[in-house]
């Protein structure tokens, strides 16, 4: 059979209003039209699909059994309509995101609770990432957008500023350093540090500018979370760096002093990078336009 859902939704216009010419204007169809349609749906079949009578027909078995599936058929085909619609209304599906260390730390998780949860059948996976990675990927390709630090240089690309993420210092209350108020990296690069864990993106992109100052870091320890840095700094084990909306959330808790770093790179922003905005589809622009990006004009 070659029946199209176009031939069900008519077959189920005609029996539903209990004759053809009411079918057929349900249709939106003229009733040599629908009649015509009608006779080859049947002969399609094989075997009559209705009973004519003076006041309108009435189905056979075999119409009994083909406004079944027709019910059937085309609440599935609505069901697949409204489930492509999720997908492009970006309520269902999956999307991923790249971002740096301070944006997973302190930036997304609130923006991205406030929008997951008015979308219940859509997973967001979160890839960590140094900005550099991520400049680089979008670049490429690999990626389509992500969250990185403004102090990155990315030429062809779109950066918009989403949030302040400035990179501070703390050390022991009693640290020789704690006079100060704010120091360079290159004042520090040679202290003992409590860093993160290998691998992480921040930590990688610290070691980075120790690097390019012609220093490898000394960490004592590495520690898997920031809050884990902070107890280490109180007890004297040694300086840290962190972003400076963490140093603040865990002062509550833990004793040390927080020194600014002036640094370019530790002064910066939050920006989500992108480099086609029609090409990241409506649901990766509807998160990005929740963080704070604005579409650029073309």
């Amino acid at each position: 059979m070659r029946l199209d859902l176009s031939d069900l939704r008519l077959f189920l216009c005609i029996i539903d209003a209990g004759s053809i010419t009411q079918g057929a204007i349900r249709a939106h169809l003229a009733l040599a039209s629908a009649s015509e349609r009608l006779r080859k749906i049947e002969d399609e079949v094989g075997v009559p699909l209705l009973i004519r009578q003076p006041r309108g027909v009435i189905t056979t078995e075999a119409g009994e059994a083909l406004a079944h599936h027709a019910r059937l058929i085309l609440r599935q085909q609505d069901l697949l309509k409204g489930e492509l619609h999720d997908f492009a209304t970006g309520t269902r599906g999956t999307l991923t995101l790249y971002a740096n260390t301070a944006a997973l730390s302190h930036f997304l998780p609130q923006r991205l609770a406030v929008w997951l949860s008015s979308r219940p059948q859509l997973r967001v996976e979160l890839k960590e990432r140094t900005s550099e990675e991520i400049v680089q990927s979008i670049t490429v390709g690999v990626a389509d957008a992500g969250i990185v630090s403004d102090a990155i240089a990315a030429p062809h690309l779109h950066l918009q500023p989403v949030a302040a993420d400035h990179l501070l210092l703390i050390v022991p209350p009693d640290h020789r350093l704690a006079q100060h108020t704010k120091l360079s990296f290159a004042d520090v690069v040679t202290e003992t540090f409590v860093g993160l864990s290998p691998g992480n993106a921040l930590q990688d992109h610290i070691d980075m500018q120790a690097r390019t100052l012609g220093h490898v870091l000394q960490s004592r320890i590495q520690m898997k979370t920031f809050e884990g840095m902070c107890e280490m700094v109180q007890h004297g084990i040694g300086v840290a760096i962190l972003p400076k909306a963490i140093a603040t959330q865990y002062q509550r808790r833990y004793t040390y002093k927080k020194l600014a770093l002036t640094d370019e790179w530790a002064t910066r922003q939050l920006c989500v990078c992108y480099q086609d905005w029609d090409a990241l589809g409506p649901p990766l622009q509807s998160l990005l336009t929740h963080l704070g990006a604005i579409p650029k004009p073309h």
